[in-house]
């Protein structure tokens, strides 16, 4: 999950910088001019699929301009929407587990509800983990084995798991399908 949790970071970094420049009323083309940062990297770093270093995110925000103290402290504004296609649900995580995020960012939420698929085989990792809050979740397809502290169980379709998250867990995928399930967890960790 360390590489979800980083994903994540980067969406919602990604998130602020555009809510920081468009704030500004500076284009991204603009910023890019401004500051010799490439236009395709300024893109690539608010849909959250490059990771800028602090000298090129200083660069950056110098366009702007805003400090990285000033930039780090800014709240945007919580999306104002209450329906997501299938579509536009937030790719946080890929590959065996893949994870879909309901909204574009967590900022201002107090839960945070997850569509996941575990192919064949897939697996949270062999060591536990734990965090704050609550979590529960409902299978829609497949069978998913779950492991919370001394116990484990094996959930199939309509099945459902809540617990809370500081006890060590894990999610395996068994059978001969994938797994399908929505989840969420408050608050919006992991």
């Amino acid at each position: 999950m360390n590489n979800t949790n980083s994903a994540r970071e980067d969406q919602e970094l990604g998130l602020r910088l555009r809510a920081v420049r468009e704030r500004a009323g500076v284009s991204q083309r603009t910023l890019a001019k401004q500051t010799g940062v490439p236009n395709s990297t300024i893109s690539l770093i608010e849909s959250g699929k490059m990771n800028p270093s602090v000298g090129a995110l200083r660069r950056i925000l110098d366009g702007i301009p805003i400090s990285l103290s000033e930039f780090f402290a800014f709240q945007p504004e919580p999306e104002k929407t209450s329906f997501y296609a299938a579509e536009d649900l937030t790719e946080i995580g890929k590959g065996k587990l893949s994870l879909k995020q309901v909204g574009s960012t967590l900022f201002g939420r107090q839960m945070m509800i997850l569509y996941e698929t575990y192919d064949i085989g897939a697996d949270t990792g062999r060591v536990l983990y734990g965090h704050e809050g609550e979590e529960g979740g409902i299978v829609l397809s497949g069978r998913v084995e779950i492991t919370v502290g001394a116990e484990r169980k094996i959930l199939g379709p309509g099945d459902a798991y809540y617990f809370d998250s500081r006890a060590p867990h894990r999610f395996r995928q068994v059978g001969p399908e994938k797994c399908v399930l929505v989840s969420a967890c408050t608050p919006p960790t992991f």
